[in-house]
């Protein structure tokens, strides 16, 4: 009981987190990760842990919990045909290729690396949220070898940054006249693809810093995601419904204006 009266804003603070990731992935349609990752960024630090060790198991608690609820998120589109099981086949062994290598990296490589990479797709992600055309840029997808292409470079830096599938995933489909809503409901399934084998790669083979926050077993705060999983499954489809109710493109431009923020946030505290 001490032990959890010790460390209740820590716990207060990761249920938040939960909250506000759930609340805006079902009103805006982002993956958790693009939030729960700077979130967690951030609050590790608040609580004593160097920037360094925060983006590292803030990546790979991100992903941990990406693995429900894009469990979750895979049933509601399935059901209602949204899944491209066809291109996932084509896509899987690809993604899983660039999976691995990512997994492996952030074992490995310098946490200031994955917090200029992500700063740098945080960033762009917002630009393309802001101004980015909605035309698509080819007729249909390419072939085989250029899907092969595309499909490990999801894997690689969505591993690498925290990410599920639908903050690249998406963009690349559409911007190949992809189908929108099929484009949503395939990159829920490609987040599984890569978070089940990231979060188990750096939850085995990755080893807790020496100042990683309480409850850190790998690379993987299984205290934040306890806090985290529950809560987002909870308020997503509170999110959901609010999003009939209120100008969801609005809100979705001034979360593009937070993102691009935190983006450019976390690249000044690495230079600057």
């Amino acid at each position: 009981m001490e032990f959890f009266i010790q460390h209740i804003p820590t716990i207060f603070a990761l249920m938040c987190t939960g909250v506000f990731a759930g609340l805006l992935a079902g009103l805006l349609g982002v993956g958790g990760g693009i939030v729960i990752v700077p979130v967690l960024y951030f609050l590790f630090q608040a609580f004593g842990v160097s920037a360094e060790s925060a983006m590292v198991v803030a990546t790979a608690t991100s992903l941990a919990t990406i693995v429900p609820t894009s469990i979750s998120s895979i049933r509601a589109h399935s059901s209602k045909g949204n899944v491209d099981f066809a291109l996932l086949k084509i896509w899987g062994p690809f993604i899983l290729a660039g999976v691995l290598i990512g997994s492996w990296l952030v074992t490995r490589i310098d946490g200031d690396w994955l917090t200029m990479l992500f700063g740098i797709i945080a960033t762009l992600s917002a630009l393309n949220m802001l101004f980015g055309s909605k035309k698509p840029i080819a007729k249909n997808l390419p072939g085989i070898a250029g899907q092969s292409v595309m499909a490990t470079n999801v894997g690689l830096f969505s591993s690498l940054v925290g990410i599920g599938g639908g903050t690249l995933t998406v963009p690349i489909l559409t911007f190949c006249n992809y189908p929108a809503h099929k484009a949503v409901g395939t990159a829920a399934a490609v987040g599984l693809l890569i978070s089940l084998p990231a979060a188990f790669t750096m939850l085995i083979v990755g080893t807790a810093p020496s100042d990683a926050p309480f409850g850190t077993v790998g690379l993987v705060n299984l205290v934040g995601f306890v806090c985290i999983v529950p809560l987002t499954v909870l308020f997503a489809p509170l999110g959901a419904s609010l999003a009939s109710k209120l100008d969801a493109q609005k809100l979705k431009k001034i979360f593009a204006v937070v993102l691009m923020f935190t983006g450019v946030r976390m690249l000044g505290q690495l230079f600057l």
